[in-house]
């Protein structure tokens, strides 16, 4: 697996994003609007296939990782408790982007350091926002 610039310049290179998420249309939707910020995307349909990318190491690591909680195989909880155990990986910014949005699972989320929690619906606005942040702020 590769990178996809979508044929964007260099000087549109506004980082990468890992986007994690069981349902093909909103990884579509999420990746579609990430590129039009000018941001690098690649998708994985569960936590399992989002590991190998991230541990591949012909693959460059994402500036952020939008992960969604529920999923088959491995869900969000464990992808994020994965990337949190790897030395390689535990800085990487996570926003995490689910219809799970009750008060425990909010705390759950805290707990396991995500740095961004999202519910779905959302806004693509504040999820651009949120990347747009959490890419800028160099934690990578």
């Amino acid at each position: 697996m590769q990178w996809d610039p979508a044929g964007l310049g260099e000087d549109m290179d506004a980082g990468r994003v890992l986007v994690c998420d069981d349902t093909e249309q909103i990884r579509q939707l999420i990746r579609v609007n990430l590129e039009l910020e000018g941001y690098t995307v690649l998708e994985a349909g569960d936590g399992l296939e989002a590991l190998e990318i991230l541990r591949d190491p012909e693959i460059p690591l994402p500036d952020v990782v939008t992960v969604d909680a529920l999923m088959p195989r491995r869900d969000g909880w464990w992808t994020v408790q994965m990337i949190r155990a790897d030395p390689r990986l535990q800085h990487l910014p996570i926003v995490m982007v689910t219809a799970s949005v009750q008060q425990h699972h909010r705390i759950q989320a805290e707990q396991a350091e995500v740095d961004g929690f999202i519910g779905k619906p959302f806004e693509l606005d504040e999820l651009l926002a949120m990347v747009g942040i959490l890419a800028a702020s160099g934690r990578v």
